[in-house]
């Protein structure tokens, strides 16, 4: 679901919380394909890595295992 009126960092958060995204490089990925903008640039830096990490860590542990993976 691309949001036009979302920002590249806002969407990252989002993808990061809905566990759709595993990793900062997953969501680099999506962003790229959803277009958005300056996409290396908004999470290149350490503190918005470190957290966006976090938070796809925190959505894989509450997410029930997948029986297919």
């Amino acid at each position: 679901m691309n949001d036009p009126n979302l920002s590249t960092v806002e969407r990252a958060y989002q993808l990061a919380r809905s566990g759709t995204c595993r990793s900062v490089e997953e969501i680099r990925l999506t962003l790229m394909r959803e277009r958005y903008d300056a996409v290396q640039a908004h999470l290149s830096g350490p503190s918005i890595k470190k957290d966006l990490a976090r938070l796809c860590k925190a959505a894989a542990e509450a997410a029930p295992d997948d029986p297919q993976a």
